[in-house]
């Protein structure tokens, strides 16, 4: 068994994916339209869904935002440099809600941004060796 994707309602698609093409530096792997029950799904991720899990953007055409809710937590991605990798999103209009630095408690740097629709994502810099 192994983890296929992440699926996020999202309010408005264009927006969504060009954060996480733009911003993130994911790319667009698929996208579809359901025209009979209104919805389009778009794929994004940094390889192949074949070598690893993406993320699927929801788009019901009729919903413009969503109630995240309270348990919701995060998606965590491996970066080499939290700071650089902030300072760039940061530069491509991503919002930093969280600068890098040691997680409480312990040595791993980490960071946090969100999506436009307000989705947390936890930047962990990647250990030496």
């Amino acid at each position: 068994m192994r983890i296929l994707h992440t699926m996020l309602r999202v309010g408005n698609l264009e927006q969504s994916i060009a954060f996480y093409t733009e911003v993130m530096g994911m790319n667009l792997i698929r996208q579809r339209d359901n025209e009979q029950y209104r919805y389009t799904l778009a794929f994004v991720g940094y390889g192949d869904e074949s070598d690893g899990a993406v993320l699927e953007l929801t788009y019901n055409w009729d919903t413009a935002e969503y109630d995240l809710g309270n348990a919701y937590g995060h998606i965590a991605i491996e970066v080499d440099n939290a700071a650089a990798t902030c300072d760039a999103i940061r530069n491509n209009g991503g919002k930093v809600t969280r600068e890098a630095g040691p997680v409480k408690g312990g040595s791993t740097v980490i960071a946090f941004v969100e999506d436009p629709d307000g989705y947390k994502i936890e930047l962990i810099e990647k250990k030496p060796g």
